[in-house]
C-alpha cells in the first residue's frame, strides 16, 4: 500500500524544472545516493527529483527525507516497478516525464543531449532513451565500458574522462530507462501496466502501449549516457512471468516486437514502419500464445 506522497516546497513553486525524473528504489541507498549526486552535478538543467521508495529499511527513507531538493512516494513494502512509477509520476509538474534506474549514474550533459533531440523532434510524439554504458553490456543498445562492476570498485574519475571517446551511434528502439516521454503520452496510455508488477516485461509493454497509440519515433541517442551498475534490485526480487503476460495482452513475443516493429539496436535511420512478419515467425508467435494459456 502506497503510505506517503510528498512534494517540498521548492518543486510547488518551481516552474523552471526540464525533467520530472522518476527513480524507484528499493532498499538500494548507496546507489541512490550517488545516482541522485549525478544527477545534482554532471546536469546542464535543474530538475525535478521524485523518488519512490519500497520499504526504506535500509535508511533511505530516512535519507530521502532530509534531501531538500527531492520530492517523494513511499509504500511500507515493495510494491515494484510498475506502482512505483505511476505514484511517482502523480507529483510530476513538467512537460516530460524521465524514468531512471537508482543504479545509474548520469555524465556530464546527459540532459543537454536529451533536451537537443526533442527540440529538433518539434513534436510530443516520441519516445527517446539515454545510452548505457555496462561492464557487461545487456544488449546491442547498451556500450560496453568496465568503470566498476559494483559501488566499491566505481571508477568515477575514469569515466567521467573516457565516457564520450567510447564508440555508439544513435540506434533504433527506444524501451529501457533512462528514458523520456511527454506527459501527455504517458497519461494518454496509463504510465506502466500493473499487470507487469513487480517490473519483468514491463518496459517493451510500454514500448508497446505507445505503438498502440501511434507513436513511431523510438530513438537511442548516443551522445546521452549513463553508467549502468546492472539491474542491482532486480537480482533480488521475486519475478513475474512477464513472458507470457506480454504474449497474452498483445499476440506476440517481446521478441518478435523488439526484432520486428522497434528494430531494437539497429542503426537509427528515421521513424519506424509496421512490417510483415515472415509467416514462420507468426506460427511461432501462435504457438506461444496457446503455450501461454495453459
Amino acid at each position: 500500500m502506497i503510505q506517503e506522497k510528498v512534494t517540498v516546497p521548492k518543486s510547488c513553486e518551481n516552474t523552471a524544472f526540464l525533467f520530472s525524473i522518476l527513480i524507484p528504489s528499493w532498499n538500494n541507498l548507496p546507489y541512490l545516493k550517488l545516482c541522485v549526486e549525478s544527477i545534482r552535478k554532471n546536469s546542464c538543467y535543474r530538475h525535478q527529483l521524485i523518488v519512490h521508495v519500497n520499504e526504506g529499511i535500509d535508511g533511505s527513507l530516512d535519507w530521502v527525507k532530509s534531501q531538500e531538493d527531492v520530492d517523494y512516494s513511499f509504500s511500507k513494502s515493495n510494491v515494484g516497478v510498475c506502482y512505483a512509477l505511476n505514484t511517482a509520476a502523480t507529483l510530476a509538474v513538467t512537460d516530460y516525464i524521465l524514468y531512471l534506474n537508482d543504479d545509474m549514474y548520469v555524465c556530464p550533459n546527459w540532459d543537454k543531449d536529451l533536451y537537443e533531440e526533442i527540440k529538433t523532434i518539434g513534436h510530443n510524439h516520441f519516445f527517446i532513451s539515454g545510452t548505457s554504458i555496462e561492464a557487461y553490456p545487456q544488449s546491442a543498445c547498451s556500450i560496453k565500458g568496465d568503470f566498476g562492476k559494483d559501488i566499491q570498485s566505481f571508477q568515477e574519475d575514469k569515466l567521467l574522462a573516457e565516457y564520450d571517446k567510447l564508440p555508439m551511434k544513435d540506434w533504433q528502439g527506444a524501451t529501457w530507462p533512462p528514458n523520456v516521454v511527454h506527459k501527455d503520452v504517458w497519461d494518454t496510455v496509463g504510465g506502466y501496466s500493473i499487470e507487469f508488477s513487480p517490473g519483468m516485461y514491463s518496459d517493451p509493454d510500454f514500448s508497446m502501449k505507445l505503438w498502440k497509440m501511434g507513436i513511431r519515433l523510438f530513438k537511442g541517442v548516443s551522445k546521452s549516457r549513463v553508467y549502468h551498475f546492472g539491474s542491482t534490485s532486480v537480482k533480488r526480487v521475486k519475478k513475474n512471468n512477464g513472458y507470457y503476460t506480454f504474449i497474452n495482452k498483445w499476440g506476440l513475443t517481446s521478441g518478435t516486437f523488439s526484432r520486428y516493429y522497434l528494430k531494437r539496436g539497429k542503426l537509427y535511420d528515421g521513424p519506424l514502419i509496421e512490417l510483415d512478419i515472415p509467416f514462420p515467425i507468426k506460427i511461432k508467435n501462435l504457438v506461444k500464445r496457446i503455450r501461454g494459456t495453459f
